[in-house]
This record gives structure tokens, C-alpha cells and sequence, in this order.
């Protein structure tokens, strides 16, 4: 494009430069010099043109072809994600309304589990409780059979040493005595 701009400014230029008018006295054949001078300029200029100029159409029509293609392909793929887009925006509330209920039923489903978790360790802990109940009170009843042993052996010692004398004492021990022969 800049070497066709050239050529237009150089073919005007050309031809102001012959068409100017020279002030001199009975030079009818100097204007006949500039009318041949510029014919062969304009030929020459026509030439370079005709020659140069058709090659730049051409790789700019080209130019301007594959822009043309390549803004469609790019345009066509942009309609094609805008309808996937608008697809997609139609179809979110079926997504919202199915991700909702799907959530709805997790919820349920670990509240269920919470549920079920809940009572096992209550009925664990239940069982725990009965069985620390049941070893305590064997414990207790362990001890009060003890000390009531205690007590009853106790007591027997505390009535044999009140029913003691001395010549039961030396009775018993004469009968020991006499056992061991």
C-alpha cells in the first residue's frame, strides 16, 4: 500500500512539473520536450505500477481472505460456547434443585447414622455401667461377708475369753494334751 501511495505522489508530482508553465519567449519546443517527458514518465510509472501493484492486491486480498475465515471460525466457536453457556444456564436450576435434595438426603442419612451411633453408645455405655454396678455390689457384698466374719470371730473370742477361767483354761489344755498321746 505505502509503494502504490508513492507512486500516486511521484506521478503528480511529474505532472505538475510539465504542466507547469515556463515564462520564455518562443520555446513552443520546450513544451513539446514536456509533453514527451512526461509521457515517458506516466509509461514508465503505468509499468512499475501494472508490474508491483497487482502482486500487493493480491497478498492483501489474501491477507484480508484468511482474516476473514479466521474471524468466522472465531466466531462460530464463540456462538457455540454461547449456547453451551445459555444450555447451561437453563439447566442450573434442575442442578440447584437435584443438588438440593441431594444434600436433603446426606443430611438425613447422617442424622440417621448420628442416630444410630448415638443409641449404640448409650446401650454400650448401659452395659458398661450395669456390669460396674453389679462387680461393685459383689465387691461390697465380698466385704460385708468379711466383715461380718470379723465381727462374728470377734464377738466368739470377746464370749470364750469371758467364759474363761483359769481351771477351764487347764481343762482344755489337759484334753490337748491327752489328745496328742
Amino acid at each position: 500500500m505505502r509503494r502504490a501511495g508513492r507512486f500516486v505522489l511521484l506521478f503528480c508530482l511529474a505532472a505538475a512539473l510539465v504542466f507547469a508553465e515556463g515564462k520564455q519567449a518562443g520555446d513552443e519546443n520546450l513544451q513539446m520536450w514536456k509533453w514527451a517527458n512526461f509521457l515517458v514518465l506516466a509509461g514508465a510509472l503505468g509499468y512499475l505500477m501494472v508490474k508491483s501493484l497487482p502482486p500487493l492486491f493480491i497478498s492483501r486480498t489474501a491477507a484480508i481472505t484468511k482474516d476473514m475465515v479466521e474471524s468466522q471460525k472465531i466466531r462460530q466457536d464463540a456462538d457455540g460456547r454461547a449456547a453451551d453457556v445459555e444450555r447451561r444456564l437453563a439447566a442450573i436450576e434442575t442442578e440447584i434443585a437435584a443438588l438440593r435434595a441431594e444434600s436433603r438426603e446426606e443430611t438425613n442419612a447422617e442424622a440417621g447414622r448420628l442416630a444410630e451411633h448415638t443409641a449404640a453408645e448409650i446401650a454400650r455405655i448401659r452395659r458398661q455401667a450395669e456390669r460396674e454396678i453389679s462387680d461393685s455390689g459383689k465387691t461390697a457384698q465380698k466385704d460385708l461377708r468379711r466383715l461380718g466374719a470379723e465381727l462374728a470371730i470377734d464377738l466368739a473370742a470377746r464370749k470364750i475369753r469371758g467364759r474363761m477361767t483359769p481351771a477351764t483354761e487347764d481343762r482344755l489344755v489337759r484334753g490337748f494334751v491327752r489328745d496328742l498321746r
